[in-house]
């Protein structure tokens, strides 16, 4: 004896119902919007103190935070491991996650770490354990810039329109920028100080400088210029453009602290390098800096350093007076530069470190772990905290190659201690 028609009907029409309601359940479990924050336990690691030499590698690169973390990128995670010098990658001290925005970029200052997602938003974390300080809804990352491989070397060492500066009475102020906006936030509690309307494509970002504005190229009304805005407050303070300089105008920012940011100099040039000039970047205009004109010329300090012919030089940079040379690295080229460091890469891959006040060697050693060997060519370079971490990659370099053609190694990235 059977239910009647009528009853087997609605039995089944609720049942289906059910089985849909379940379906939507799990995709909204799956696909809706979320975050997940993993909090650090247990102490927070003291500074290391290692000798100089290679710590180790990992297969991504690491920001270094605070001298005592590593904050890594993935498509849609930061992590953090510890401590800074341990010889390979380990589980997560924290973590943060979002669904289903991209994570496009990773900035820190002392123990605030901030994250900028593909959607906008903007999420400040407490490096001590992972703790979300403040998020706030900033605009969406312009789509240029370079592409993250999978290192996340762009993301962590080089993320574009998202920047820090210098802001009255010594905060911090966080810049970040879009195609048609820009927008500052007081880093410590995420207090938003202004937001400005721009262009769009016509204008780009280059960095913020030392004395805390916001440096942009503007070519939509004419001739490329270089604008100058005030981090802390959102006003442009000056457009400038170098004497006899081309309609297009390249601009590349020169001796930051970290990234594209806190840069006291810059390099002007038309397209293919042509007629390079320095600038330095602390009085009311920039002021021209004839020893910063070479290409790959930097400044460390007050020392521009410059490799000619061979021949390591530094010379002041405002008056041009040579103070120090060294002749006897061989071919070399200066990688980067951090407080009272020049880091210059030898043809064998050997790392040297110099004191940029005096010439002196503080430490040389071959940049090789295991039995890698070095026979690689330098990629994307980071060098914070007396740590200097080098993307490795496989000669002859192929740009267009995919990450296991480009990459030297599963574990391309080197990090040394200097």
């Amino acid at each position: 004896m059977g239910f009647p028609k009528d009853r087997r009907r609605l039995v089944v029409a609720v049942a289906a119902l059910v089985a849909v309601a379940a379906i939507a359940a799990t995709v909204h479990r799956v696909l809706a919007p979320a975050e997940v924050s993993t909090v650090g336990r247990g102490g927070y690691p003291a500074a290391a103190r290692p000798a100089p030499g290679v710590i180790g590698r990992l297969p991504v690169a690491p920001l270094i935070v605070d001298a005592r973390l590593r904050v890594y990128a993935a498509h849609r995670q930061v992590y953090a491991d510890r401590p800074v010098d341990r010889k390979y990658r380990t589980t997560p001290y924290w973590s943060y996650r979002r669904w289903p925005a991209q994570l496009s970029g990773v900035v820190a200052s002392g123990t605030t770490v901030v994250s900028r997602w593909s959607d906008g938003r903007v999420v400040a974390l407490d490096a001590r354990d992972g703790r979300v300080l403040w998020r706030a809804d900033g605009p969406v990352p312009a789509g240029t810039g370079p592409t993250a491989r999978r290192t996340g070397a762009a993301t962590v060492w080089d993320p574009r329109g998202f920047y820090l500066a210098n802001g009255a009475g010594g905060r911090t102020v966080l810049v970040v920028t879009g195609d048609v906006q820009a927008r500052g936030w007081e880093l410590t509690d995420g207090r938003e100080l202004w937001r400005a309307e721009l262009p769009g494509a016509c204008r780009t970002d280059v960095g913020t400088t030392a004395s805390g504005q916001l440096i942009g190229v503007d070519a939509c009304a004419g001739p490329a210029a270089v604008e100058f805005r005030d981090a802390a407050t959102g006003a442009v303070r000056g457009r400038w453009r170098p004497p006899g300089s081309p309609d297009d105008l390249v601009v590349t920012p020169i001796g930051c602290r970290t990234g594209r940011s806190d840069c006291p100099a810059l390099r002007t040039a038309g397209p293919g390098d042509a007629g390079g000039r320095g600038w330095l970047l602390d009085a009311a205009a920039p002021v021209a800096a004839p020893a910063l004109d070479p290409a790959g010329a930097t400044l460390a300090g007050e020392q521009a350093i410059a490799v000619v012919d061979g021949v390591v030089i530094a010379r002041s940079a405002r008056s041009g007076a040579e103070l120090w040379r060294v002749d006897d690295l061989g071919p070399v080229r200066v990688i980067a530069v951090q407080p009272g460091r020049v880091h210059l890469l030898t043809e064998a891959n050997a790392l040297v470190t110099l004191d940029p006040v005096t010439g002196a060697q503080r430490s040389r050693f071959s940049l090789n772990v295991g039995s890698d060997g070095t026979g690689w060519a330098p990629g994307a370079v980071s060098a914070v905290d007396g740590y200097v971490a080098v993307e490795r990659l496989r000669e002859p370099v192929d740009p267009d190659g995919d990450d296991q053609r480009y990459f030297f190694t599963s574990e391309a990235v080197i990090l040394a201690a200097t």
